[in-house]
């Protein structure tokens, strides 16, 4: 039998390394290298001699198709998020700060999925089964017949699940606290957290039961553990949220069975999170119309539009470098914007400190927010406000140029039921509605849209 082989591993990003040292250099963490034993990890185990591979079948890709089946928990808000409900035999990855309201999400998810006639185990390795139920009262959910389970050995929670009647979700809260018998290192190390994620997308595979996994991010606001607990499930999850802000944001960053850039959008009360069923009316709630460097942006998450406000400060700089603060957007992105204003529209930002804001603590990643930051901008600057019934959308390229970006009806019709008549956008934009009560102004360039945002700013303080 081959001797086993010792290998020694950061617990903060997974790297494998031969011998030990005090300085990861992947990610630069210092004292994070424990030794583990080589048979821990994915593909180990006892040391067999190779048998012969048996043959499978090779299938076309022409076939019939069935749709994955899928079981609603009853929150409108986390079925989007999951593509349209939680599919069965799947592995679900969410993560979350502490205190972010996972636990109370799925707790309501439970309840939910419970009182539909479905059969659901939650797994406690945190709390004890009193504390979950302390939780379960709180939000009106100890009412239904969701079991609980306080374990975090792997072995005889897969034993407790085979024991019985197969259950349709099961919750494992967390996955730092799970640990195996066929891993040596301590709980919450990365062998044992990727040897429990292992055995439990086996089981849900195996059984057709759907597996959601709870598990925390590190000081960067990634999941802890290895990349590689990622890739083993089905879908991954994060739960978003400012401590200032009462809403809460559920964001797929990975779905095997659905979109990858959807959203669900909660608010925090004291019975729990409560649906927003439209986003854009809590991200507008406190608006000043009149006040300048304030622009509308009509975004795009996933298939749900979203109009936020984005607030723009400039201001002349005391300091030899000027500030250039963002929150909520890309500040390499901004420095681009400013750039283009500066060559091509006669812009001088280059003594002034420039502050952005998306309002809400909501964070944007498209680039079609370009012409909304380029407009609160010059607002500012100038002093004088933007129409209050304006929203913007559109990509500015290096030249100046303004690209078209797409759904740019679903944009223009969220606008519209929100009361805005004008929308200032790329020319040459695709699938415009017909009919519609939204004036669209097009603009080919930036300088055309700071001679628009001037102008109309100029006229309306003559009024």
């Amino acid at each position: 039998m081959a001797k086993l082989k010792a290998s020694f591993i950061c617990q903060n990003c997974g790297t494998v390394t031969a011998r030990w040292q005090g300085r990861c250099e992947a990610c630069g963490e210092w004292n994070t290298i424990v030794e583990e034993s080589a048979g821990g990890g994915i593909g180990g185990g006892p040391q067999r001699g190779a048998r012969r591979g048996r043959v499978t079948a090779l299938l076309p890709l022409s076939g019939e198709m069935e749709e994955a089946p899928r079981i609603s928990t009853g929150i409108a808000e986390l079925d989007r998020a999951c593509g349209g409900g939680i599919v069965r035999g799947s592995a679900i990855l969410i993560g979350g700060d502490p205190g972010i309201g996972k636990s109370t999400l799925l707790m309501q998810a439970a309840a939910g999925l419970s009182r539909g006639g479905h059969r659901v185990v939650y797994v406690s390795g945190e709390e004890a089964v009193a504390q979950v139920r302390l939780r379960a009262q709180r939000l009106k959910a100890d009412d239904t017949d969701v079991m609980l389970m306080a374990e975090t050995n792997v072995e005889d929670i897969l034993a407790t699940l085979g024991d019985d009647k197969r259950p349709d979700l099961v919750i494992i809260d967390s996955i730092q606290t799970l640990w195996s018998d066929l891993a040596e290192s301590a709980p919450g190390t990365v062998t044992q957290v990727r040897t429990g994620v292992q055995a439990m997308v086996k089981y849900a595979k195996a059984s057709g039961a759907a597996v959601i996994l709870v598990g925390h991010v590190t000081k960067d606001g990634q999941i802890a553990g290895p990349r590689v607990v990622e890739h083993m499930v089905d879908a991954v999850l994060y739960f978003e949220g400012e401590g200032g802000h009462h809403f809460r944001i559920l964001r797929t960053v990975k779905n095997r069975f659905g979109p990858t850039d959807e959203i669900g959008v909660f608010e925090m009360s004291d019975l729990g999170l409560r649906e927003v069923q439209n986003p854009s009316e809590l991200f507008l709630g406190e608006r000043n119309t009149k006040s300048p460097g304030s622009a509308v942006f009509a975004g795009m998450e996933g298939t749900r539009p979203v109009l936020v406000e984005i607030q723009a400060l400039v201001v002349a700089s005391a300091l030899g470098t000027p500030r250039r603060a963002v929150v909520g957007w890309d500040q390499p992105r901004l420095a681009m914007v400013l750039a283009v204003l500066e060559a091509h529209c006669g812009v001088r930002l280059g003594q002034h400190d420039v502050y952005l804001n998306v309002a809400g603590g909501f964070r944007i990643s498209e680039p079609a927010a370009d012409l909304a930051v380029a407009a609160a901008l010059v607002s500012s600057l100038s002093g004088l406000a933007l129409p209050a019934d304006c929203v913007y959308f559109g990509e500015i390229s290096l030249s100046g140029a303004v690209r078209p970006v797409a759904h740019s009806a679903q944009r223009l019709k969220e606008a519209e039921k929100l009361g805005f008549g004008q929308a200032v956008l790329p020319s040459l934009s695709a699938d415009l509605p017909k009919g519609r009560d939204v004036s669209t102004h097009e603009v080919e360039t930036l300088p055309h849209l700071v001679a628009r945002v001037a102008g109309a700013a100029a006229s309306q303080e003559a009024e």
